[in-house]
């Protein structure tokens, strides 16, 4: 498959230079990898280095950046390089499966009866729709994808495979050493435009419903809790996790590793660190970090030894601080 820059700049926009609308692009490849035949990208000028080295047919670069790629050779002008990329992605993909069927319920699917399946969505193999589910149109569910009873998904959606949505919350309530179970009533609503990665789960919630809006973008193995509400385009990245109840405001981002206990809030634009713990409400925004820094074994057990000691030592401190003040107080009487 290949793609004239002409159809690329007409679809996408941008200025090209040095180069023929007809020359074909064969592959989108990384600046340092990119052959003839290949577009690439240079989003950071740090990387100017590389762009000079580049064996790329065309680069996409920013307009601060138009004159040292053309002397490297041909390139595409555009305001945001990393974002052209990215919807040339989208282009590439277009067309490369513009042949394929997209649409309707693979024959290894199970879809209800009573479920929704908008006829321009696709089911894909091995998947299930519960009774009262709803797909939207142009959604994609990829192989393995279930989607429990009344749960329902919006337009233009993609469920990678294993993602599972309206599983039970985990509730239990304990009983003279035992635990009842909690059934849970809620379902799973998420809206347009979401990308939930591989073997990604969402819990149905216990009596309201679980809430993912628009524009969501969810990694692989991300655990989202009964009852959590995710904000417009909130993205978190693989394996973190966010417990029951839990709100995140719209655009927040939550690093790989990472843990929101439940019942917490986050403000809009809260940016959380990998593998950080969230354990209070964040109300303003900002970057949070909260974790403990990587060492060699030996020192950490010295540093972990030392911090379990910090409050005993803040307490000799204030002791000896007040001790300071009494004896220069009575130094000056």
């Amino acid at each position: 498959m290949s793609l004239s820059l002409g159809q690329i700049v007409g679809a996408l926009g941008g200025t090209l230079e040095l180069a023929g609308s007809d020359t074909e692009i064969f592959r989108i490849a990384p600046l340092d990898s990119a052959g003839p035949g290949d577009l690439s990208f240079l989003s950071n000028p740090r990387y100017q280095q590389q762009l000079a080295a580049s064996k790329a047919a065309c680069v996409i670069v920013a307009p601060a950046m138009r004159e040292a790629a053309m002397q490297r050779g041909a390139c595409i002008v555009a305001d945001n390089p990393y974002v052209y990329f990215a919807r040339a992605t989208q282009l590439w993909k277009q067309h490369e499966q513009a042949h394929q069927v997209r649409c309707g319920v693979h024959p290894s699917a199970v879809v209800d009866p009573l479920a929704e399946v908008d006829p321009t969505a696709y089911v894909g193999p091995l998947c299930v729709v519960e009774r009262g589910a709803r797909i939207g149109a142009g959604t994609v569910l990829k192989s393995r994808v279930t989607v429990g009873e009344n749960c329902s998904v919006g337009a233009r959606c993609i469920l990678h495979s294993g993602v599972v949505l309206g599983a039970d919350g985990f509730g239990f309530a304990p009983e003279r050493g035992t635990w009842v179970k909690i059934e849970q009533l809620g379902a799973v609503r998420v809206g347009d435009d979401v990308e939930i990665g591989a073997n990604t789960c969402i819990d149905r919630g216990a009596l309201d419903d679980t809430v993912i809006e628009n524009g969501v973008k969810l990694d692989n193995l991300v655990q989202i809790g009964h009852n959590v509400h995710l904000g417009a385009h909130v993205a978190m990245a693989g394996c973190a996790g966010v417990a029951g109840s839990a709100r995140i405001g719209a655009h927040c981002t939550v690093g790989g590793g990472a843990v929101v206990l439940g019942h917490l809030e986050l403000a809009e634009n809260v940016h959380v660190s990998a593998a950080t713990v969230v354990m209070r409400s964040l109300n303003k925004p900002g970057v949070y970090t909260g974790v403990f820094p990587v060492d060699e074994n030996n020192k950490w057990e010295k540093n972990a030894a030392t911090l379990k000691q910090l409050h005993s030592l803040r307490e000799r401190i204030k002791a000896l601080e007040q001790q300071q003040q009494q004896d220069s107080k009575n130094g000056t009487q």
